[in-house]
């Protein structure tokens, strides 16, 4: 039997690590729907996102296996260095390897470094949503500079980059020109949760709502209060769930919260593992999270496939949903149709919710069992 091409894939934060969001459920999906058809070894550390202790079940500074079949290496801080990286890539028979995140200096640039004067044809570099404009915003001066220096060393010359949308790939291009080489491929959803649509009671003038994102400013949970401050007469209950990233701004937020409506009740409730998200999810009528920018938004595809419909901001992937029917994606300049449409959402009856909800389900389920993204990815390590 033909062996399977074996990707290095580094990330700084892997399974069973949550808190870091988006990229390991970007690389969790990427692996469960092309494991059989390639050998993926993850190279991550041993902690998670803010975490000082590693994972319970796993021996750091080796290689280990998943329930799933994943390899995955798993650097305890004291062992991370250059010296490791090279001689475990070195050790690692592979044919391609793949770099998450344009920042990162154990489990890019080093990895990097290591393969100048190799063949970068061979490295493939997802940028992950980090040169678009708004995450390019947060600590500006130092992502400018790293940005300008990288361009000046050739640091990502002749390297493969993958971006999971146009306006990715636009980005990508901006920071280093249009002679880049860039493939794009969809980012992969999730394997279905649910077979059906879970049912939740819904009454007019009611609504549950919730969030799941690490609290930090360009998640722009404060200004999901600010909209929730303006509905006097409305009783709504907001769910939070994610890491505080930002403690700073997390003040600001419970400062926020003291001065909400009496009908408006929120808890804040920490983080949540992967596995439970569908639950909490299915629980709830509407994900509410105004964005300042998502590459993709997998809680997005989530709250869908629980059958949950949103209401975001536009700066997503996810476009027209109100025309749609699968909720609201409005611009940040116009916080009164934010309030409109909290209103809509809790004015809706039990039937005029059902039908929504099953719309958004039914959708989750036809952009899953699209085969195109799938393809787009497979290519990616052709």
């Amino acid at each position: 039997m033909k062996s399977k091409p074996v990707i290095l894939l580094f990330i700084d934060w892997y399974l069973p690590g949550y808190k870091a969001g988006g990229p390991i459920t970007s690389c969790a999906n990427l692996i469960a729907h092309l494991k059989d058809e390639f050998d993926f070894r993850v190279i991550t550390r041993d902690t998670d996102y803010t975490e000082t202790k590693p994972y319970p079940g796993i021996i750091s500074n080796q290689w280990n296996t998943l329930p799933n079949g994943t390899h995955v290496y798993y650097f305890s801080e004291k062992e991370l260095s250059y010296g490791r990286i090279k001689s475990l890539i070195q050790e690692t028979k592979h044919d391609k390897i793949y770099l998450n995140g344009i920042y990162s200096r154990y489990f890019t640039i080093y990895p990097l470094l290591y393969a100048r004067g190799k063949s970068f044809e061979n490295v493939i570099i997802a940028s992950r949503g980090m040169l678009a404009q708004s995450a390019i915003e947060v600590k500006r001066k130092k992502k400018k500079a790293f940005l300008a220096l990288s361009r000046g060393l050739g640091l990502f010359k002749s390297v493969i980059f993958h971006a999971s949308t146009a306006s990715e790939k636009n980005d990508i291009e901006k920071e280093f020109g249009a002679g880049v080489k860039i493939r794009i491929a969809g980012n992969l959803g999730a394997m279905r949760h649910f077979s059906n649509n879970p049912f939740r009671r819904k009454e007019r003038g009611d609504l549950r709502l919730i969030s799941i994102a690490r609290i930090a400013p360009e998640k722009n949970l404060h200004y999901a209060l600010q909209q929730l401050a303006s509905v006097h007469d409305l009783s709504i209950t907001f769910d939070i769930y994610g890491p505080v990233y930002n403690k700073e701004y997390w003040e600001s937020c419970l400062m926020m919260i003291k001065t909400l409506p009496k009908g408006v009740i929120v808890k804040y409730h920490g983080s949540i593992p992967h596995e439970t998200v569908p639950e909490v999810l299915s629980k709830s009528h509407f994900l509410f999270m105004p964005t300042q920018g998502e590459n993709f938004g997998h809680i997005i595809l989530q709250a869908f496939s629980s059958g949950c419909p949103v209401i975001i901001s536009d700066q997503t992937p996810w476009k027209d949903l109100e025309k749609q029917k699968y909720g609201w994606d409005i611009s940040l300049s116009s916080p009164d149709e934010f309030v409109e449409a909290l209103r809509k959402a809790c004015s809706l009856s039990q039937e005029e919710f059902n039908k929504l909800s099953e719309h958004v389900f039914r959708y989750a389920s036809d952009f899953l069992q699209n085969p195109a993204a799938e393809l787009e990815n497979r290519n990616l390590f052709r």
